[in-house]
């Protein structure tokens, strides 16, 4: 097993561990995070329907307009401010967060901040 594999089921482990506490009602949904090494991506979802309530990510022109690189802090930072404006559009202020498995540094950790600066609370 390679490096990367390893670094992989570690983090698919950490996420199962913390999927175990973490679930999205209809008063608190999920933020859930996904990072790869270009983008990074943020979803609002509902567990008890399954149902994706908001998204937003680098890849969207909107967000990624005026960018330079996708892959960094300030990126996230975008991210995190969009995303919390697509919550209050839809008058969801209370979320719980879900790193996904990712350590709480970094872009996550920016993500979550901005996020929190925009109006949302977790």
């Amino acid at each position: 097993m390679n490096a990367a594999t390893k670094r992989r089921q570690a983090r698919l482990k950490r996420k199962v561990r913390v999927r175990r506490k973490v679930r999205g009602t209809v008063g608190k949904p999920r933020l859930c995070v996904y990072r790869s090494a270009k983008h990074i991506y943020a979803q609002i979802i509902e567990d008890t329907t399954g149902k994706t309530l908001a998204a937003a990510s680098t890849v969207n022109a909107e967000v990624a307009d005026g960018l330079g690189y996708t892959g960094n802090v300030q990126a996230a930072k975008a991210v995190g401010e969009a995303i919390a404006r697509m919550a209050l559009a839809r008058e969801i202020k209370e979320v719980v967060f879900d790193r996904n498995g990712f350590l709480y540094h970094g872009r996550v950790k920016s993500l979550a901040e901005a996020a929190r600066e925009a109006g949302l609370s977790f």
